[in-house]
């Protein structure tokens, strides 16, 4: 019950502020702040058209595939810097470097090197690989002492270290850092689509801002926060269910699945 009502209460106020939204820009009139009614049949007009497969598609596919590639990139890399000191000093400054880089600023470098309309891929790579990586190196550098000593009495391979002790301990981490690398994969997708693409939301977008078509632009702004609301539930229940074994994680899903 408490859970419907957790649910519900969310809904209404979201619907109390499409209301108020609707309102206020009705009684405004501007030509660039749209009534949500209005932007509701832009949406239907645009994501029914052509743009579902020519635009809409491929612009999610780049978005998760590079975000997979920096998960993969991340993961692995963070795993073996973060229990190798060795490494970790001898690459720290060169990653500390790279990463105070703001991705858009190799747009143009990419778009150089691998060709405008191919440059978005690589954006989204280059930016969303760090939240993942840092966060896997802080996951895997805070392995308890007493699953080290457990490792080595039992004397574990490599691998089984790795992937047996350390990547489990570091999933915590692992998971924030994926969450952060989403959101910025959807941010880099979109500035990439904006500045060298002849598809994608982001072109679709800098399209209708270019023919003053208001409605319009807001429809594929609206577009972009329903897929960052819906792929980060999706990866917030990923992680309930593969972080389980955990007390904290278990405690709230068996408070999920209660109500309570």
């Amino acid at each position: 019950m408490n859970r419907l009502l957790r649910f519900a209460h969310r809904w209404i106020v979201f619907a109390v502020a499409v209301v108020v939204w609707e309102l206020l820009t009705r009684a405004a009139a501007h030509p660039y702040f749209s009534p949500p009614s209005t932007i509701a049949e832009a949406a239907v007009r645009l994501w029914s058209s052509d743009s579902l497969t020519e635009d809409i598609v491929p612009g999610i596919g780049r978005l998760l595939l590079g975000w997979a590639v920096a998960a993969v990139i991340g993961v692995v890399l963070g795993v073996l810097l973060g229990r190798s000191n060795t490494a970790r000093l001898a690459l720290g400054p060169v990653f500390n470097f790279l990463r105070s880089i703001p991705p858009p600023l190799l747009v143009p470098f990419f778009a150089a090197t691998v060709g405008i309309t191919r440059m978005q891929l690589p954006v989204i790579i280059f930016g969303a690989v760090w939240p993942v990586l840092l966060n896997t190196v802080d996951g895997a550098r805070g392995v308890d002492s007493t699953k080290v000593d457990t490792a080595r009495v039992f004397k574990l391979s490599r691998a089984q270290w790795l992937l047996g002790v350390v990547l489990p301990s570091a999933l915590p981490k692992v998971f924030a850092g994926l969450r952060l690398s989403l959101s910025m994969s959807l941010i880099l997708m979109v500035i990439s689509e904006l500045v060298g693409s002849l598809n994608g939301i982001g072109y679709q977008l800098a399209l209708a801002k270019d023919n003053y078509d208001a409605p319009g632009m807001w429809a594929w702004i609206v577009l972009l926060g329903v897929l960052g609301y819906l792929f980060n539930s999706l990866l917030l229940l990923l992680e309930r269910r593969a972080l389980a074994w955990q007390p904290r994680h278990s405690l709230e899903a068996r408070a999920l699945a209660t109500g309570g």
